[in-house]
């Protein structure tokens, strides 16, 4: 998996949009230490609210998490889907965040998706069986919006 060096991400990012990415990788390194129910837990109580998200929405929270994150630009894609999850709700959206694993060779994963297909992952969502999923709640999306 090619990731981007992320020094050369940080420097593109304004300082100014920083605070909440940092807040969100932040609070996900605290959240994915809690046992797997409980992070379910948290997860669908901080969704409330929120409009499902768009693809674009999505992928633009997941490249600033790994952007300012380097735990989460490298394998940590638990704190990556938790982290991206919890920046889309602070701009009013949700994503669906998904935890599976796949048996041949045996693997586990987490991500994000819109409409049933991964956000910005290098490979199929659809070789993983789903073991978690916290769904955006059913309601009109918001528009799009490039910040």
């Amino acid at each position: 998996m090619s990731q981007p060096m992320v020094p050369a991400a940080r420097s593109r990012l304004p300082l100014r949009r920083r605070p909440p990415v940092l807040l969100a990788t932040g609070a996900a390194r605290l959240i994915v230490m809690l046992k797997p129910h409980r992070v379910r837990r948290v997860l669908s109580v901080l969704r409330r609210g929120a409009a499902p998200a768009t693809a674009s929405q999505a992928l633009a929270a997941r490249e600033v998490v790994v952007a300012l994150s380097a735990r989460c630009a490298g394998e940590g894609c638990l704190q990556r889907s938790v982290a991206t999850a919890l920046l889309c709700r602070m701009r009013g959206v949700w994503p669906d965040w998904c935890t599976g694993v796949r048996t041949s060779p045996f693997r586990a994963h987490a991500w994000v998706e819109v409409d049933g297909l991964a956000v910005g992952e290098p490979h199929q969502s659809a070789a993983y069986h789903r073991l978690m999923v916290v769904p955006a709640l059913p309601q009109k999306r918001l528009p799009e919006n490039p910040s």
